[in-house]
């Protein structure tokens, strides 16, 4: 259970933020960069959130929600380092079945569009404008979490990083279908401005 009692406690005033282990990191650390990113892809699905309106056919918000709240579980999977000694269920991990999960949501959304011929540029309603910003940054999330686990000495879950991977994907899906089920997609025309 999370119990918040002060929400400014001067620890951080020298620069550096505590982990989910008790050790502490410079704010600017690898690690401190990885889960800020999965922070800055859950703000902007809640801004996401806030522009569904009330036409929410395929259930955007409700899964929108649910992810949320596994960013959270993503988060603490980042901010406590895996160890080679680590017990089973001592620590908050993502698991398979959230993966797993983000498949089928990304099968379940992807059926009913018309399959692209071009790229999507990232606009339309303003739903989907904020989930392109969201799957921009999970993408950056990704990237920092492969650069985390790049280092030596730091263990990152790799169930963790196929999720981070699977996210982006999701939210592109998600942003065609917040963009009348891709009617509403902006197209890139290659070139379009090169004359004249």
């Amino acid at each position: 259970m999370v119990k918040l009692n002060k929400i400014y406690t001067r620890t951080g005033d020298d620069g550096t933020t505590g982990l989910g282990d008790g050790l502490r990191r410079r704010k600017d650390d690898a690690r401190v960069a990885a889960f800020g990113s999965i922070d800055e892809a859950n703000a902007a699905i809640g801004l996401a959130r806030v522009h569904l309106g009330a036409g929410d056919d395929a259930g955007l918000d409700d899964m929108l929600a649910r992810i949320q709240n596994d960013l959270f579980d993503l988060g603490a999977d980042l901010c406590v380092p895996e160890n080679d000694e680590e017990k089973s269920g001592e620590a908050l991990r993502i698991v398979e079945p959230q993966v797993e999960w983000l498949e089928s949501e990304i099968d379940r959304l992807n059926e009913p569009l018309e399959p692209l011929k071009s790229f999507v540029l990232p606009g339309g309603s303003a739903a989907a404008a904020y989930l392109h910003l969201a799957r921009t940054v999970a993408r950056r999330a990704e990237r920092d979490m492969t650069a985390l686990a790049s280092i030596d000495g730091e263990l990152v879950n790799p169930v963790a990083i196929r999720y981070a991977n699977r996210l982006s994907d999701l939210l592109f899906v998600a942003a065609r279908v917040a963009n009348d089920f891709g009617q509403s997609d902006v197209l890139w025309v290659p070139g379009q401005h090169r004359s004249r």
